[in-house]
């Protein structure tokens, strides 16, 4: 629970450091980026404090390039 806490903590603090600089140079685009960004890597170390599965993204790369590996081997051969 306490990893949670400083977990918000932190993500809290740095939406106050970097929001009003964002909001007062008027950079809209990066604000919606930053906050998506903070949102998703909050929601991701939350998840992974409580210990559940997250997806490897290097499957995804493997299940993506492995046909095209197997067809230039096939080439080459």
């Amino acid at each position: 629970m306490w990893t949670i806490i400083m977990i918000l903590l932190a993500s809290t603090v740095i939406a106050m450091l970097e929001i009003p600089t964002l909001r007062k140079k008027r950079q809209y685009k990066d604000f919606v980026v930053f906050c998506c960004l903070l949102l998703l890597g909050t929601i991701l170390s939350i998840a992974q404090s409580l210990r559940m599965k997250l997806p490897n993204p290097l499957d995804l790369i493997t299940f993506v390039f492995q046909p095209v590996s197997e067809f230039i081997l096939g080439l080459l051969q």
